[in-house]
């Protein structure tokens, strides 16, 4: 995975970028630019702040966990963050923030499909999703990167499976 640089119209240019093993200073700072419904959408449920497991963990980069993160010019901070964590030969689950204030500007679906190219690159053929019930944007971002085979409750949240392939 290479840096890139994505010119968007409409919304903001994109610098997209992997992110490094180990890199927790990066996930942070994305995470502090979540308001509280935004982490309780991204975590699927109240998410004040991120441990230092936690923090470890969304920032270890292997053979099975891919991130990419989005940087718009002009702005210092990182603003949105794509991951894949590979769960067999074939499948990956992906979950993505945006900052609040690049919300619904197209940057989650920009940095998304740009994983999903990485992860076809990567022999991955479909992706999963868990979300609550009550994202309707989550779901609608992942109809627009990939061809949605499958929704439904597991427990409290609603699980998306799509096709990538």
């Amino acid at each position: 995975m290479e840096t890139r640089y994505l010119t968007r119209r409409p919304g903001p240019d994109l610098i997209v970028r992997p992110l490094r093993n180990g890199d927790a200073a990066t996930v942070l700072a994305v995470f502090e630019r979540l308001g509280a419904d935004s982490r309780r959408a991204r975590f699927n449920g109240p998410k004040p702040c991120l441990s230092e497991a936690e923090l470890a963990h969304l920032a270890r980069m292997d053979g099975s966990h891919f991130a990419l993160v989005g940087w718009v010019p002009g702005d210092p901070q990182p603003v949105a963050i794509a991951r894949l964590a590979r769960t067999s030969r074939g499948s990956a689950e992906i979950a993505f923030a945006v900052a609040d204030e690049y919300q619904h500007k197209g940057v989650g679906v920009a940095l998304a499909a740009e994983l999903v190219r990485d992860a076809r690159l990567a022999g991955i053929t479909e992706i999963t999703a868990l979300t609550s019930p009550d994202n309707p944007a989550a779901l609608a971002l992942v109809r627009r990167i990939a061809r949605v085979v499958d929704v439904r409750f597991e427990g409290p949240e609603l699980s998306i499976r799509a096709a990538i392939a």
